[in-house]
């Protein structure tokens, strides 16, 4: 049974990746995710706030949590709190590719164009594999357009392959007025592949306090609708990998990903509910079920669900919306 896929010309020898999290923070952690099978992992985040120390900034993010999990497991903390800073990170990507024979993935957390993107140059410096950038905005100028916040978008990938080699992933939000067009210009800019999607966290009202309260949330298994959805439709159609991220938890939902289009599925919440041995059960599930199902690999399955494989790909979206409430008003009848 071959499990193996290629994203953005990395040959893995499965399609599960542990993203970006406390469990991909040190050596340790990551060479006990590498004996349970994960087939590459992208490392913590080295966010912008890092690099820039910017506080008010960083305060600012604070304000409107804007972080996307799992970056750790709280929102941004203030400057002064960060476990390392940007150059214990590079040493921490050189240690780690000593030690490991998995690809390793760093990853930059930042939203606007500045002096942290030189990083990306010092991330492939230190022996990283391929970069993803995880430009993680949430628009809240009102003067600022669409058009405007998906060029934020661009210049930062353009930017970053202009100066380095490596593969770059670019791991963006979903509300886009435009997703297939953000997509293409993100193609355009060079980017290599498209991890979908990045989780905005929503600040919850301590009534008693009367302060902003935030937590973080474990992703639930529904949630992969979101990325199943947009990687169907843009399969095929934009000349990039596909990771999808945000609900992965057990071997049907790989599958799933994988035939809408996925070349690689990203874990995290999963992982820390549950441990690394997971990857190990949702690998061992998903040789059960192709044998069963008569599959022989992963790239013959890969977009068979897309849409381009339908015969009118124009009007199946609006098809499929009219035919779940009508499904779900005669169920509701009989119930």
């Amino acid at each position: 049974m071959r499990l193996n896929t290629n994203y953005m010309g990395l040959e893995l020898k499965n399609p599960l990746v542990p993203s970006s999290s406390p469990l991909t923070e040190n050596l340790d952690n990551i060479k006990i995710l590498e004996d349970n099978g994960a087939s590459a992992v992208v490392l913590l985040s080295l966010f912008e706030e890092q690099i820039e120390q910017e506080d008010s900034t960083l305060e600012f993010f604070m304000d409107y949590g804007t972080e996307s999990y799992a970056e750790s497991l709280s929102y941004f903390p203030k400057a002064h709190e960060f476990v390392s800073g940007p150059q214990e990170y590079l040493e921490n990507i050189r240690k780690i590719k000593a030690a490991v024979e998995i690809p390793v993935i760093g990853s930059l957390n930042g939203a606007t164009p500045g002096g942290w993107m030189e990083y990306a140059k010092k991330i492939e410096a230190a022996g990283a594999d391929a970069l993803e950038l995880n430009i993680h905005y949430l628009p809240v100028d009102f003067n600022e357009t669409s058009a405007d916040v998906e060029k934020r978008y661009t210049d930062i990938v353009s930017w970053v392959k202009a100066n380095v080699s490596i593969p770059v992933a670019v791991k963006i939000g979903s509300r886009f007025s435009s997703l297939p067009a953000v997509a293409k210009a993100l193609e355009g800019a060079g980017a290599d592949a498209l991890v979908m999607f990045n989780r905005f966290y929503h600040p919850d009202v301590d009534l008693e306090k009367l302060v902003t309260k935030r937590q973080v949330q474990l992703s639930h298994a529904r949630e992969i609708r979101l990325p199943m959805r947009w990687i169907s439709i843009l399969r095929g159609n934009v000349n990039v990998s596909f990771a999808a991220s945000g609900g992965v938890h057990s071997a049907q939902d790989v599958l799933k990903l994988v035939m809408s289009g996925a070349d690689v599925t990203m874990l995290a919440s999963a992982l820390m509910a549950h441990g690394p041995g997971l990857i190990r059960t949702i690998e061992k599930d998903l040789i059960t079920w192709m044998d069963e199902n008569e599959y022989n690999s992963i790239d013959q399955m890969k977009g068979s669900m897309s849409l381009i494989h339908s015969p009118k790909p124009q009007t199946l979206v609006r098809d499929n919306y009219m035919r779940t409430l009508l499904e779900f008003q005669a169920n509701r009848g009989k119930a």
